[in-house]
């Protein structure tokens, strides 16, 4: 058996002795009193009957639940395995399950070329079948949940009995699921249902959701079986004793797998009138939910990892326990939880979605789901307007349809109208975000700079990468992020070559967090100026980015290093190569980040360049590049969003030395800029003059003091 598991096993075991209370009252409110109260009951019956996008939504709810009544009860024989194993190990690209071929067991196919995979459940990470009996478990506490609201709405105890036999089922099975992690250990961090605490969590919240809106016609002697059987073992024996770290000094602040465990814990704790629970979900101070709260959502109101699928990742764990303590008289939607659904409308693109920074996709606002990991986007804002309704959630959910499970819940029967957008430039400094922006819907041009701090474990060395966005389309591009299982995820995803930024001697920039020195707007010009912080030893890299019009965006580059070092400044276009100079086959060294670039062609270049993008059919993206001495350019095919059958033209120039100076100029207007740049050199002489002729025949000249932190226009 292994003395490792013995040991796991009876931490385990220790630990639910040492929680396991009575299951006592503390004065609250009958049940129902997580997911609804009797009011929320009332409220859900009216909505069905008065609004006809309620009771479509309710329609679809229901036809699940009598579907469900005539399913036989078939738990699978083990715990699930990790979601992000779920994938084609040579393209990235998520698989795709096809039909069942034996006893728990199904094919998978790479969307890629189509090939199938087969499952081998001795290698978690290519226990493909695993992943699926994940997806199984879910769908079962989901059910439960669905037939509970089915139960209170109609009052059919068909409903109840079906979610009752799932219950109990769980209950005399979930103790026989081995304890593992997503290595397949049996240790503590691990679950029984799921491969994490995590996964156990998500899991436990449904699952208690739906107990509760059955909990009356339960007998007593079932009602102690599913908590000693299920509920404390879960809560206390596996999700309480995983405790995630947070070292003095580190940039762990918070954790959005912590709100998950926080909400379980908490719900259970509501469920069975636990008071300990309940204080441990809201009121630890190392990672209770104020905790959480106080130190993990900035100012600005973004989730401190800085990746917005985690935001909403993190949102979607909040609101279960948010919602159980209001029900039950505890006010938990504070200043923060605000915060936090005010903040994608500070940092949304033209085209409703938030960029790709950090351990994210693109999240798209205006549909159900960003990321299939990360949760709901727009349907969350259901409960954020019935809560707080401010009149910008209410227009938002007009845009879109209303068929979710929050709108069945939570909806507010009228919505105010949308109102057109206006795209103005913005600085936030807590979060580190520079914003540059003009023009008005989907057309209007949009750049942020990333200066900020580096989001922990979710972090990407990216400091002073930018995406840039026109037209409807996003030009310049952050890769985003690939399954943290496949190798190209730290070869490619989370290095600094594939974002638009400095590397320096072919490696990743440290961890750091810049600054904001200059922010503003002059002779109808906005701009920032930004310094990278400690990204290298011995290197400084400030950056200024000024947007002259909707057509014409500046970016000017200063890099001091106190040694000779080789600097490469990459950019990231996507669409396909219109126009570049001629070169030679370079082949990139084999290192994280430069052996995933294909096509590498080499060339020396004076002082200046020109290079062409078709963007689209209608779209030309021109870039001038002018330096203060001669450099190599180097042109390739990088790896997009996609994965790597996603080709994105890819332009680095490289120089070795103590210093560099570039201006790029990027014409969307389908003619080049025309650049002249004058960079003073010498520790004392900081000055950098860019005289840019615009193809309407308009002159402007931008001179920037890196040194004191200046911008002006003329």
């Amino acid at each position: 058996m292994g003395k490792f598991w013995l040991t796991a096993i009876s931490l385990s075991l220790l630990l639910l002795a040492k929680f396991t209370v009575g299951v006592v009252g503390m004065g609250l409110p009958e049940h129902p009193r997580l997911l609804f109260n009797r009011k929320g009951i009332t409220q859900l019956k009216e909505r069905i009957n008065r609004y006809d996008w309620a009771k479509a939504q309710w329609d679809v709810l229901k036809r699940r639940a009598d579907a469900a009544l005539k399913e036989t009860v078939n738990l699978p024989p083990r715990g699930g395995n990790w979601l992000l194993y779920y994938a084609c190990p040579k393209h990235g690209a998520s698989l795709r399950t096809g039909k069942q071929v034996g006893e728990w067991q199904w094919e998978h196919f790479c969307p890629v070329d189509n090939e199938r995979l087969l499952s081998d459940p001795m290698k978690p990470e290519r226990d493909y079948d695993g992943v699926v009996i994940m997806g199984v478990h879910w769908q079962y506490a989901n059910l439960v949940r669905d037939l509970g609201i089915v139960y209170q709405v109609t009052g059919d105890r068909r409903y109840a009995e079906k979610a009752k036999e799932i219950l109990l089922a769980y209950a005399e099975r979930y103790l026989s699921y081995p304890l593992h992690d997503i290595r397949g250990k049996p240790q503590i961090g691990g679950g029984r249902v799921g491969p994490q605490t995590l996964e156990e969590s998500v899991w436990l919240i449904p699952m208690a959701q739906g107990a509760d809106l059955i909990w009356e016609m339960l007998t007593e002697s079932e009602r102690q079986t599913l908590a000693q059987k299920l509920f404390l073992p879960a809560a206390k024996g596996v999700i309480l004793p995983h405790k995630l770290p947070y070292k003095p000094g580190t940039q762990v602040r918070a954790h959005n797998i912590q709100c998950w465990k926080n909400s379980a814990v908490g719900l259970v704790g509501f469920l069975l009138g636990d008071k300990e629970l309940i204080r441990e979900a809201i009121d630890n101070p190392e990672q209770g939910y104020w905790t959480q709260m106080r130190k993990g959502v900035s100012p600005d109101g973004v989730w401190w990892e800085g990746a917005w699928g985690y935001h909403f990742y993190t949102l979607s764990a909040l609101w279960h326990l948010t919602e159980a303590a209001r029900n039950c008289g505890i006010d938990l939607y504070g200043n923060e939880l605000k915060r936090m659904f005010d903040a994608p409308f500070k940092f949304m693109m033209p085209n409703w979605r938030l960029p790709a920074f950090n351990d994210s996709t693109e999240v798209a606002l205006l549909t159900e789901i960003g990321f299939a990991r990360f949760g709901v986007t727009q349907p969350i804002y259901e409960l954020a307007y019935a809560r707080y309704r401010k009149p910008i959630y209410g227009q938002y959910l007009s845009r879109g349809e209303r068929r979710s499970d929050f709108a069945l819940w939570f909806g507010v029967g009228d919505l105010p109208e949308p109102k057109p957008l206006h795209w103005r430039s913005a600085n936030y400094p807590a979060s580190g975000y520079a914003i540059l922006a003009r023009g008005e819907g989907e057309q209007a041009t949009w750049l942020c700079l990333k200066y900020g701090p580096h989001g922990g474990w979710h972090g990407h060395p990216d400091k002073l990468n930018f995406v840039l966005y026109a037209r409807g389309q996003v030009l310049a591009i952050d890769p985003g992020v690939a399954p943290y299982s496949l190798p190209i995820y730290t070869g490619w995803y989370k290095t600094t070559l594939a974002h638009n930024t400095l590397v320096v001697d072919e490696t990743n920039q440290k961890p750091a967090e810049g600054k904001c020195l200059a922010f503003g707007s002059q002779r109808k010009v906005d701009f920032v100026l930004a310094d990278a912080g400690d990204i290298y030893d011995g290197v400084e890299f400030r950056r200024a980015i000024a947007l002259l019009n909707g057509d014409a965006i500046v970016i000017v580059d200063r890099v001091r290093c106190r040694s000779e070092r080789l600097l490469d400044l990459a950019l990231h276009l996507k669409g396909q190569w219109a126009s570049v100079p001629e070169g030679t086959t370079w082949t990139p060294p084999n290192k994280d980040g430069y052996r995933h670039l294909t096509d590498a062609k080499i060339r020396q270049v004076g002082g200046k360049a020109n290079l062409a993008i078709n963007a689209h059919q209608r779209l030309r993206v021109d870039v001038t590049v002018v330096s203060d001495s001669s450099l190599e350019l180097i042109t390739a095919l990088g790896v997009g969003p996609g994965g790597t059958t996603d080709q994105v033209p890819t332009v680095i120039l490289r120089r070795k030395s103590q210093d560099l100076t570039v201006a790029w100029g990027i014409s969307l207007s389908g003619q080049p800029l025309e650049l002249v740049m004058d960079a003073a050199k010498g520790k004392a002489a900081e000055l950098t003059s860019v005289r840019v002729s615009l193809p309407s025949g308009e002159v402007v000249s931008l001179l920037i003091d890196f040194n004191k932190g200046i911008v002006r226009v003329r």
